[in-house]
């Protein structure tokens, strides 16, 4: 019986546990599987993060979510820049001005994550009006990070820059021009931001260098950085 406190600790860690996964919210939950229509929770960054190492799940996931994608298979044509099995976005809930963009499913994911409940309640929120469009400069891109010799996650498909956002009542949304700005295009944009850093391992924006002066860059990599 010397044991005895070992075993009422392991039970009670085993009950915490199953409380812990019945009544957590989900989104809260670590425990859960990835839903992406639910809100951004403590749990969400770690659950996008885990769909690096489940291929399968996360195709049935953007499926449930109503993603449209094509799977396209590992592509070494371009040497510098082999790719294993990536997606090509066919349709999501907003349409990108730039076609077709090409990107690892955890990076799709995060991406429609971000729309979801980010980009597009925001643009209701603030201005009345749902979001029409989003502009960006692409995704897979086989290049270096600007002024070094270290491959960007761009080259691994694993990456995306955002330059503005198009409302339906037509009011264009820039990152280079209205970034900072004290103005509802201003706030939008550092709400955006802001989101896209619960949800991505790196997000640069004008404020992380000239180089980004123009648009966000979020992506799923391996360093974590929110700038």
């Amino acid at each position: 019986m010397r044991h005895w406190k070992l075993i009422l600790l392991g039970l009670a860690v085993i009950g915490a546990g199953y409380l812990l996964h019945r009544y957590l919210p989900s989104q809260h939950n670590p425990f859960r599987a990835p839903d992406l229509t639910e809100p951004i929770g403590l749990a969400t960054y770690g659950k996008l993060t885990d769909l690096k190492y489940e291929a399968a799940l996360c195709k049935e996931k953007r499926i449930e979510a109503g993603v449209e994608f094509t799977v396209l298979a590992a592509d070494g044509a371009e040497s510098s820049c082999p790719l294993q099995e990536t997606l090509s976005l066919k349709k999501s809930l907003t349409p990108y001005n730039a076609a077709p963009l090409r990107m690892t499913c955890h990076q799709m994911a995060a991406l429609h994550v971000w729309e979801r409940q980010v980009l597009r309640p925001q643009a209701e929120k603030i201005f009345g009006s749902p979001l029409r469009q989003i502009e960006t400069y692409g995704s897979f891109s086989c290049r270096n990070i600007a002024g070094t010799r270290t491959r960007s996650q761009h080259s691994y498909a694993n990456a995306i820059d955002i330059s503005g956002f198009v409302l339906e009542d037509g009011r264009r949304i820039s990152v280079k021009d209205h970034w900072r700005e004290r103005s509802d295009f201003g706030r939008y944009l550092a709400k955006a931001h802001k989101g896209s850093c619960r949800l991505f391992s790196v997000t640069l924006g004008p404020d992380y260098n000239t180089a980004h002066a123009d648009h966000f860059h979020v992506d799923m990599g391996s360093a974590e950085t929110c700038k």
